[in-house]
């Protein structure tokens, strides 16, 4: 009889566990985990998403920064983690796309161990650089570095800046050094006050600088120019032709999250994601927002796997 109540019990739970907890979820708060530290593009986005999202779930949605190894720790961590929707990430191009080919030994795989829910939008970055180098654009600065071999010196907080960094210094024959910083911030700061030459670093974070004289923006890395700085060139433009690097958002759950959490969730960020209000702040700080689907982000990162493959070949970065 004991056998026989616990069979029934186990099979009401399988029938109607799934509504149970699409009816109970969330019940506790929500952890949005951002892969760079506080201050970044990355935590940034978060906090501007996070009030909302928890309005309208009803529960605290916590932001928490785990920086290091390029959005590796963060991915590490989130996939882990129970696959119960209290524990999300906003993904990036970092671990999401570089990461399995810039690092050797990772612990996650950026397909299988994640549950795609919706994409948040994409970066534009731009190269900036102390304007005690006497380069006025990006021409000016190649030929400068030509000039003086060994003594320039590019920060990266990314992959991304990894892979652009890289890329130039491969394309144009410059000896320089790279110099990694755990996230954007603290590299800008040592870029301002002359200890590294320059970096490619999101709007969000590089633009007051610009803004305030203290840095000079050459470049951005998309093909197109950037409507926030139409006057900023492409590096297409000033003859790294068809450099076009994306560089994205989206966010993700640990894989197997239930389907209907899934949902939920895709619901109520989209609502937020595409709401003209969160549009434009995000636009402020840089950042194009734009949602999609689950299967849409999830076909994304296969992607953006594919042809960030192509583009750490082509930069000349080994593996670490």
């Amino acid at each position: 009889m004991r056998k026989l109540v616990l069979a029934l019990v186990a099979a009401v739970a399988a029938l109607y566990g799934p509504a149970l907890r699409a009816d109970t979820y969330p019940s506790r708060p929500i952890t949005l985990v951002a892969v760079f530290g506080a201050g970044s593009a990355s935590d940034t986005i978060c906090r501007i998403i996070a009030d909302p999202l928890s309005k309208a779930l009803g529960q605290p949605v916590v932001v928490e920064a785990r920086p290091g190894a390029d959005g590796a720790l963060a991915a590490n961590y989130v996939a882990h983690q129970p696959a119960d929707g209290y524990t999300l990430m906003l993904g990036t191009n970092s671990p999401l796309s570089a990461d399995p080919f810039l690092l050797k030994d990772l612990s996650y795989d950026a397909v299988k161990d994640f549950a795609p829910i919706t994409r948040v939008g994409s970066f534009t970055l731009l190269l900036v650089i102390n304007p005690g180098i006497p380069a006025k654009s990006f021409k000016e600065l190649v030929a400068y570095g030509k000039a003086h071999p060994g003594q320039l010196s590019f920060a990266t907080g990314n992959t991304a800046g990894i892979v652009a960094g890289e890329t130039i210094k491969h394309w144009a024959g410059i000896d320089m050094l790279h110099v990694p910083y755990k996230s954007t911030p603290p590299a800008l700061q040592d870029i301002i006050a002359g200890r590294v030459s320059m970096m490619f670093a999101d709007l969000t974070t590089a633009m007051p600088h610009v803004n305030a004289g203290t840095l000079r923006a050459l470049a951005v890395s998309r093909i197109k120019r950037t409507a926030l700085y139409p006057d900023i060139p492409t590096l297409d433009e000033e003859g790294l032709t068809g450099f076009n690097m994306d560089t994205w958002a989206g966010i993700v759950a640990p894989a197997r999250t239930p389907p209907e959490v899934v949902a939920r969730l895709n619901t109520e960020l989209r609502k937020i994601i595409d709401d003209p209000e969160i549009k434009a702040r995000l636009k402020t700080v840089g950042f194009e927002a734009f949602s999609s689907t689950p299967d849409e982000l999830g076909g994304y990162i296969k992607l953006q796997l594919d042809m960030w493959r192509k583009m750490v070949a082509e930069s000349g970065v080994k593996p670490m």
